[in-house]
Parts: C-alpha cells; sequence; structure tokens
C-alpha cells in the first residue's frame, strides 16, 4: 500500500492539492483539488480572503479522504512575503493584505531614514522590493500603529495556516528570508535591525528549519476531515520549493522558476551581500539546506496573464504562445518597469511603453505575447551576464522549471538569447520540491542532491538548444 504525501501548492491566483508518492523508484503525482485565488479589494485596499483560502485547504484535504488516498504528511507552500498580525487572542489584527497593494509607496523612504539602502542590504542580502515585509510592516508602523501595540504574533501565510491546522505557532526558514529582516549569517532575525525600525521584538517567533514537523491536525479539523495526519514544514516558499526540484547534479545551475514571476539565479553556499551585488539588484533568498537561492525577481507571466484576462477572444496559454511565435514585432520593454506591477490595464501599459521608447506598438494580442515573450528573454540574457559577472561562475545551460516552462515560444527565445541550451520540466516543480522535502523528512530520500536524482528520473525535461 502506498504512503500518500500531500503538497498544497497556493499562488497568486489558485491552488493545488497534489498527492505524491514513490513507486518502482519514480515520483508519481496525482492532482486531487484545485481552486481560485485572487486578490480582493477591501476598503481600498488589496488583501487575500484567507477565511475561503483556509476553507479551501480542508475541502481538498477532505477529498483526499473521500478518493481513498488519506496521505500521512502534508505541507503547505505559499508566495512569498505576505503575513497576518495576530494579537493575544490570535484574533487577526486588520487584514491580509496582498502584496501589490500600494500602502507600500514611500515606505523604502521611511526605512532609510533608521537605515540607508547599502547598510540594509549588507545586513540582510536581500533585493530592495516595494512590497517586501519590512516595508509593509512600517506601513503598519506609520499608518495604524495600534495594530503594532496590540500584535503579539506575526505568522507569514503559509504558517498561518499551518497554526489553525496545528495550533502550532512556526516560521519557516526560507519564507522567513523573504522578509528583508534575516541574517544570512546567523540565520535568524536581525533582532538589532528589528529594534532599529521600532518593531516589537514579541511578534517575531524563532525561525525553524525547513524539513521540520510542525505537529498533528487539532481535534476539531480531524473530526471536520476524517483522518489524521502529520503536517511538516516544506520550503514554504514557493520558489524556494520549485527550485528545489531542479533536476541537477550541478553545486551551481543556472534556473529560472518561471510563473506569476521569474525568478532567475543559482545556488551559493555563502550570501553575496557585497555592493556591486546589491547595485545588479540581486538577492540572497534561504533555500533547502540552508543553501542561497541567489537570485532576481523578473516581473514573468504576470505579464502574459494579465493581458489574456483583459483579450476579448479567447486563447488558451498554449495557443498565444503558438501565435506570438509567427510574429515579427522586434519591441523590447523592460519586464521589470514599475508600471507593470498593478496596472489597470496591462495592455494599455505596454502599448504606452511602446509608445514612448518610439518602438512598434503592439496591436493584436499575437503581437502584444510575442512582445511580452521576447521582452523576458533579452531580461533572462542580462540577468545571466550579470549573475554570471559577479559569481565567477560558468553556466552551459539554464534549467526552467515551473508552469511557464510549458511555454515553448518563450524557451525557444530564451536558448537562442542567451545562446545556452535551455532544459524545460518539470512544470509542477514546486508541488514536486513540496513533496521532496517532506520524503526526505522521512528519510525516503538521504538529502536534496538524492531527491533532485529521482526528480530527473521521474518527469519529462525537455531540451532547446542555444545558438
Amino acid at each position: 500500500m502506498n504512503e500518500y504525501y500531500l503538497a498544497i501548492d497556493i499562488g497568486a491566483s489558485g491552488g493545488r492539492h497534489i498527492l505524491g508518492w514513490l513507486e518502482d523508484g519514480k515520483i508519481r503525482l496525482e492532482e486531487v483539488f484545485r481552486f481560485e485565488n485572487g486578490m480582493t479589494e477591501k476598503n481600498g485596499s488589496l488583501c487575500w480572503d484567507i477565511k475561503r483560502l483556509f476553507s479551501e485547504i480542508l475541502a481538498g484535504l477532505k477529498k483526499c479522504g473521500e478518493i481513498g488516498k488519506k496521505p500521512s504528511y502534508m505541507g503547505i507552500d505559499t508566495w512569498a512575503v505576505d503575513y497576518v498580525l495576530l494579537d493575544e487572542t490570535d484574533m487577526v489584527l486588520g487584514e491580509a493584505y496582498a502584496y501589490r497593494d500600494n500602502r507600500t509607496a514611500g515606505m523604502d523612504e521611511a526605512v532609510g531614514r533608521h537605515l540607508s539602502r547599502e547598510a540594509l542590504y549588507e545586513r540582510t542580502g536581500i533585493q530592495k522590493q516595494p512590497f517586501n515585509t519590512i516595508y509593509q510592516l512600517m506601513a503598519v508602523k506609520e499608518n495604524h500603529p495600534e495594530q503594532l501595540e496590540s500584535a503579539h504574533s506575526m505568522l507569514l501565510l503559509p504558517d498561518y495556516f499551518n497554526f489553525l491546522l496545528t495550533g502550532v505557532k512556526r516560521t519557516e526558514y526560507t519564507n522567513a528570508t523573504t522578509t528583508q529582516l534575516v541574517s544570512p549569517v546567523t540565520k535568524d532575525w536581525d533582532y538589532e535591525l528589528i529594534d532599529r525600525l521600532g518593531y516589537p521584538r514579541r511578534i517575531f517567533g524563532s525561525i525553524t528549519r525547513t524539513g521540520s514537523r510542525v505537529g498533528t491536525l487539532k481535534p476539531e479539523i480531524q473530526c471536520e476531515i476524517g483522518y489524521d495526519l502529520t503536517v511538516l514544514l516544506p520550503a514554504t516558499h514557493d520558489t524556494a520549493s520549485a527550485v528545489a526540484a531542479i533536476p541537477t547534479s550541478s553545486d551551481h545551475t543556472l534556473y529560472i522558476s518561471s510563473g506569476t514571476w521569474s525568478l532567475m539565479g543559482t545556488e551559493l553556499y555563502d550570501a553575496n551581500c557585497s555592493e556591486e551585488s546589491r547595485k545588479a539588484n540581486l538577492t540572497n533568498e534561504g533555500g533547502v539546506e540552508y543553501r542561497f537561492r541567489y537570485l532576481k525577481n523578473i516581473m514573468g507571466l504576470w505579464m502574459i496573464q494579465s493581458v489574456k484576462a483583459e483579450m476579448k477572444e479567447h486563447y488558451s496559454y498554449a495557443a498565444l504562445c503558438a501565435e506570438a511565435a509567427k510574429q515579427t514585432i522586434p519591441s523590447i520593454v523592460d519586464c521589470n518597469d514599475e508600471r507593470f506591477l498593478a496596472p489597470a490595464s496591462m495592455t494599455d501599459t505596454l502599448k504606452e511603453v511602446c509608445r514612448e521608447s518610439g518602438q512598434a506598438v503592439p496591436e493584436t494580442p499575437a503581437e502584444t505575447a510575442a512582445v511580452i515573450y521576447n521582452s523576458l528573454a533579452h531580461c533572462y540574457e542580462k540577468t545571466l551576464d550579470e549573475i554570471s559577472h559577479i559569481t565567477g561562475l560558468t553556466f552551459n545551460r539554464i534549467h526552467i522549471v515551473g508552469g511557464g516552462s510549458n511555454a515553448d515560444y518563450l524557451n525557444e527565445v530564451t536558448a537562442s538569447c542567451t545562446g545556452r541550451e535551455v532544459l524545460a520540466g518539470p512544470s509542477e516543480a514546486t508541488a514536486i520540491g513540496n513533496l521532496a522535502v517532506q520524503m526526505i523528512y522521512t528519510g525516503m530520500f538521504a538529502n536534496l542532491k538524492e531527491a533532485r536524482w529521482h526528480i530527473g528520473n521521474s518527469f519529462e525535461i525537455r531540451r532547446f538548444k542555444g545558438n
């Protein structure tokens, strides 16, 4: 009888419950439940509906029981930086704000009054992003100081869902690093920095190593879903889970975790907090086995997702990608232009940026998609050069994992632009990496290196030749 592991992978646009097990030496997957997600507007702010998300988590757990495949272990991963504040009775204070909300506008200047951008990077190694938790908390301090005064805990979203399931509060390492409040040396909260910013120490619970146990389900949860299991901590940051699933034997592989965001980088054993690294806007996020994910955040397929949602014509992603491949429009935009973060219309904003720069303006959905895909490939080329220059490492190939690895045209232009072979897959990397860490916990795999070998042996990897 198979022992099942469950990865609950929640992204900005949806979530999935994916069962995994080992059979004949290969990792097998079965998606058992899927649900939609999205930001909602509350009093002029963009927020997450965490009550509904938790109800979806429970619904998927029930589904596993209904089909007779009850998992023995489970782990949750989500996007980074977003959190809830809890009072002394563990009730949520304020809202679960979404990282695309504009409340952090100007908060970099507020943080800068306490510490320069250069000193902050030297301490944390995390790239400046306007939505990092450090700036979100400053927005609370500036606009709702009573919430910080009443707060007794801060839990990042996957940690909060684990708390609702088990009653145990844990702060998982990989996601904690994205707050820009963790020391890459101690792998713990930088309490001197926290004090300097005026955030209360009490809200920062001790950081727990990736791959640790949280606990079993609360009795009322067991009663509701019909069984018990053990909740584990995978890499709760979805990108860290995706990177764990890269099918490589190399210690220094160049990768792109391609989804709503494109996270492009390599793994290091020591963080690079140099000024050169800061100027390149590279980041040192925590990874499995305390590796550092040395990478750059690139706007990614959020641009395509937004354009597709605005189209009157119905295109599947595959059809849109195929049509883009037939276009000849040469326009290239900076994918990290902040105007693309949360525009009222992605299509109109893209046209405006092309018009401003004197380039051809895309007029059809296919041309619009072509501009985005080609712009991403050029951004990847630039980022590869930056990482190679700063680290001194040479990369002969690029591993692309995640849903974006299915975009053949993007893979082709990436190989062409970079002159590197592209290895695409697995597409379910986040769930697979989540499951792999759980399997390491139970001794199914000895370590990440062994898990990655099994991943490469279990899933199709497609190759695209560079120039």
